[in-house]
């Protein structure tokens, strides 16, 4: 286009697998917009004598090919689409040029009104491709559009924009880590997959703050009670899963932290597995690592520790049923992460210091993590079982042992987000 009119550009979707690309110029736009060239399919030639560092890894890695030198004229031939993006203007002017003569679609990151074509602000939601153009009197208004976009993606990540009465999920079930509390700190697909639920099966521990959201028709069951009878707790648990998934529900078992950490989210899948039921996990955000985090506690940290481990604590260590070597704990020098413990620290704190862990070990205990009423209680290894029982500390906590605690931020100087 050679000026500016008051038509509207035609919307259109490349299929571009296979077909030639031409990319003038490897600066930041290049960056930008080769991984989407790229995922299409687009056989790519980057033209440009220097490239970023991000773009010269693509072409060592094969997905483009790079020749290392200004656009010549021919450089368009054979091209189905075309990318003018140097800063090299009399080269863009070139290149856009012989775009307009052998009719080859060619966006211009320089001179949009001397592009033949635009780049939508895109945005991808399972299978759903969202493209937002916005023109105005004076002209485009790319910031209107990824505005746009963003508010559209995000409708359909949680499921705000699904249409009424519309299944995207398939009857089966979801085991959803719904994250340490906040529930802003649930996944995008997760926070998806209970706004398309029809059932939906709570820990206490989960983000209950996310179940007030949910539409009415809705129907939330409580874990916790569930009617047992002559099942175990896990085996009722299992048991409506089953009988809901079977009644052609789309389930979700709404976990806090991650179903895989001391969730029991295996033995879930493998109860499903057994009946044929499909299941569907969603990683969430641990509270061993979240929780400290918010509190201003880094679990690793440069010079002080290189490792860190979880471990559960809801068993004392001179319980017959306890699994934790306790005494190889002790030598470890990395930070000891502890969750379900707030009852049994006394005891673990004793074991680990008469394993060879040093009594002036800093402790922190953090309860309620990401949520409006986290608190935080220091103490050292020999104190932690009086300073529990002092600040009457409360489940859920999360405690953390190790130098890290000294090294961290104070809390009054940290917002978590």
């Amino acid at each position: 286009m050679a000026e500016h009119d008051d038509h509207p550009a035609y919307p259109v979707g490349l299929r571009l697998n296979g077909r030639r690309v031409v990319v003038v110029g490897g600066g930041q736009v290049a960056q930008r917009r080769l991984p989407a060239l790229i995922a299409a399919g687009a056989d790519i030639t980057l033209v440009s004598p220097s490239a970023t560092a991000s773009v010269e890894a693509m072409a060592d890695t094969g997905e483009i090919r790079w020749e290392r030198r200004r656009y010549q004229d021919g450089d368009l031939t054979d091209t189905w689409y075309a990318l003018v993006a140097s800063s090299d203007a009399e080269a863009n002017d070139a290149a856009s040029a012989e775009a307009e003569r052998t009719r080859t679609w060619c966006v211009r990151s320089d001179d949009a009104e001397a592009a033949t074509a635009w780049t939508p602000a895109t945005g991808r939601s399972e299978g759903i491709t969202v493209a937002v153009l916005t023109t105005t009197s004076q002209g485009r208004d790319p910031r209107h559009s990824a505005a746009v976009r963003d508010a559209i993606v995000e409708g359909l990540r949680d499921g705000t924009l699904a249409a009424p009465h519309h299944r995207t999920r398939a009857p089966g079930v979801a085991l959803v880590g719904g994250g340490p509390g906040d529930p802003d700190l649930i996944t995008v697909r997760g926070r998806r997959l209970l706004a398309e639920a029809d059932v939906v099966i709570a820990d206490r521990l989960g983000p209950r703050d996310l179940l007030d959201e949910l539409p009415p028709h809705v129907e939330v069951i409580d874990a916790a009670k569930i009617p047992y009878g002559r099942y175990m707790a896990q085996e009722a648990i299992n048991q409506a899963l089953i009988d809901h998934a079977k009644a052609g529900k789309a389930v979700v078992r709404l976990k806090g932290g991650d179903p895989f950490v001391f969730g029991r989210g295996m033995e879930e899948a493998q109860a499903l597995a057994a009946e044929g039921i499909a299941c569907t996990v969603v990683p969430g955000i641990s509270s061993s690592i979240s929780v400290p985090g918010a509190a201003g506690i880094p679990v690793t940290h440069r010079g002080v520790a290189h490792e860190f481990t979880v471990v559960s604590g809801h068993v004392a260590p001179d319980d017959p049923r306890s699994l934790v070597d306790w005494a190889a704990l002790a030598q470890l020098r990395g930070t000891l992460v502890l969750l379900m413990a707030v009852d049994k620290i006394g005891s673990i704190a004793r074991a680990l210091i008469e394993h060879g862990k040093s009594p002036d070990t800093p402790v922190a205990l953090v309860q309620e993590g990401t949520t409006a009423a986290q608190r935080r209680v220091d103490a050292t290894l020999a104190t932690v079982g009086e300073r529990a029982v002092a600040e009457d500390v409360r489940p859920p906590a999360v405690i953390v042992i190790g130098e890290v605690v000294a090294v961290g931020t104070k809390p009054s100087e940290l917002t978590a987000e």
